[in-house]
C-alpha cells in the first residue's frame, strides 16, 4: 500500500478549509490553529498502527467544530488499538539493551560482570552515586556467596532498583482544594506544553473540569499551541498576548476557576527568560501572585523533565527546585530514544516524587509512574516478577 507523506497529507488535509472573505486578525488565528491542529492530527494517523482507519476518521469529522473533532480522530483510533507495555516501550532504551547483553555475555559470576554492570549504569545516566551504591552492595553480597549464579545476582540488582525507586512512586492526588493549582516548570523542549495537553485530557476522562492558563508569554507561539491543547480537550484557555506579564495571566486564571468552580488549574510558564535569573524570578513572583489569592496555590508544582538529556537533568532540578518549590517530576521521552537511567540518578540526588512518565507520543502514552513496571520493562523478560 502506498503511503502518502506526512506534511503532504497534512497540507491537503488543511487545504480543504477555505477562506471566502477576508479575514480578521481572530479568524486568522483560528485558521492557523486549525491548520496547526489538522498537521498534528494527521502525523498521528502516520504512526498509528492502522493508518487506513485514522485518515478515514479524520476526513470524515466535519462541522462547527473542526480543530477539536480532527484532532480527536487519531487518537480515537489509537486508543481502541491494543496498549504497548512497559517492556514494548522501553525496549529501545539504552540501558535495557546493556542489561541483557550484559548478563548474556556474563553468565558467571565474576568482577567482569560487576565491572560491565558498573560501566553500563554510569554511561546510562544512572549517576555516580547511585551506581556506587547499586554495586557495592551487589560486590559485597557477591563476596560473602548469597548468589548460585549470575541470574541470582540480576535478582538482586532488580531489588535494589527497586528500592531505589519505589519511594518515589508517588501519583498526584487532586484533592483539598478546588480549584487544585498545577504550575508546570521546566526548560524549553522538554516536553511541558505537550504533557499540559495530555493532563488535561486525562483529568477530563476522569470526569474533572479543567482550565488551562497560558503563563508562557516569552516563547513565541506558546499561546497558540496552548489554544490549541485547549480546543483539542474542549477545555477554556485563559491568555493575553505575548509579552504579557506571567503572573498576572494566571491571577486572572485563577479567579476565572474560582468563579467558574473549576476542579483543576494548569499553568503553564516560560522555559527561557533573556537570563536565567530572570526566569527563576519570575516563577517565584508567579507563587507570590497566587498566594495573594490562596494561601496554599499552587498546590502542586511539577517540572517536565526531558529523559533523553541525561545528566544534564540533574542541573537542571537543582535550579529550578528552590525557586519554584518543584513538588513532583514528570520524566519525558523515556522510550526508545532514552538511556533510561536519568530516573534513578534522580531519585538518589533528589527524592522528589515522580508523578508521571512519557513513554510515547500518543496521549495516553503519558502514565503514573509505576516503579515495579519500570524496572521489569529495562530487565531481561526472564526476570519479570521475580523478586
Amino acid at each position: 500500500m502506498m503511503r502518502t507523506r506526512p506534511g503532504g497529507a497534512a497540507r491537503a488535509v488543511a487545504g480543504r478549509m477555505r477562506l471566502t472573505r477576508a479575514p480578521g486578525p481572530e479568524r486568522v488565528a483560528r485558521y492557523a490553529r486549525a491548520q496547526q491542529a489538522l498537521y498534528f492530527a494527521v502525523l498521528a494517523c502516520m504512526h498509528s498502527r492502522r493508518i487506513a482507519a485514522c485518515m478515514i476518521k479524520l476526513f470524515r469529522k466535519q462541522g462547527p467544530a473542526p480543530v477539536a473533532a480532527a484532532a480527536t480522530a487519531a487518537d480515537e483510533v489509537t486508543e481502541a488499538s491494543p496498549a504497548r507495555s512497559w517492556r514494548e516501550r522501553l525496549a529501545g532504551s539504552a540501558l535495557a539493551r546493556g542489561l541483557a547483553g550484559v548478563f548474556s555475555r556474563h553468565p558467571r559470576l565474576d568482577d567482569d560482570l560487576l565491572d560491565e554492570l558498573e560501566t553500563l549504569l554510569l554511561g546510562a545516566d544512572v549517576g555516580i552515586a547511585a551506581t556506587t551504591t547499586l554495586i557495592e552492595g551487589l560486590r559485597k553480597r557477591m563476596r560473602e556467596r548469597e548468589f548460585a549464579d549470575a541470574d541470582a545476582l540480576l535478582s538482586a540488582l532488580r531489588a535494589a532498583l527497586l528500592a531505589l525507586l519505589q519511594p518515589i512512586a508517588q501519583p498526584l492526588v487532586i484533592a483539598g482544594a478546588r480549584p487544585f493549582v498545577v504550575l508546570m516548570v521546566g526548560v524549553n523542549g522538554a516536553g511541558k506544553t505537550t504533557t499540559i495537553g495530555k493532563l488535561a485530557q486525562r483529568y477530563r476522562h476522569e470526569g474533572r473540569s479543567v482550565m488551562l492558563a497560558a503563563g508562557d508569554t516569552f516563547r513565541a507561539a506558546a499561546v497558540e499551541q496552548l489554544k490549541t491543547w485547549g480546543e483539542r480537550n474542549q477545555v477554556p484557555v485563559i491568555a493575553q498576548a505575548q509579552g504579557s506579564d506571567s503572573a498576572s495571566v494566571i491571577f486572572d486564571a485563577l479567579q476565572a476557576a474560582i468563579a467558574r468552580d473549576t476542579e483543576v488549574l494548569i499553568a503553564d510558564t516560560a522555559g527561557r527568560l533573556h537570563t536565567q535569573g530572570g526566569l527563576m524570578d519570575e516563577l517565584a513572583k508567579i507563587r507570590r501572585v497566587l498566594g495573594k489569592r490562596d494561601g496554599n496555590a499552587p498546590h502542586e508544582v511539577l517540572m517536565v523533565i526531558d529523559g533523553t538529556t541525561g545528566q544534564n537533568a540533574i542541573s537542571q532540578v537543582r535550579q529550578f527546585r528552590d525557586s519554584a518549590a518543584v513538588t513532583g517530576l514528570v520524566v519525558t521521552k523515556l522510550d526508545g530514544s532514552a538511556k533510561g537511567g536519568v530516573v534513578f540518578a534522580l531519585a538518589s540526588e533528589f527524592g522528589l516524587p515522580i508523578r508521571y512518565v512519557g513513554l510515547g507520543e500518543h496521549l495516553r502514552d503519558l502514565g503514573v509512574f509505576d516503579a515495579a513496571a519500570f524496572v521489569d520493562g529495562l530487565l531481561p523478560p526472564r526476570l519479570q516478577g521475580t523478586a
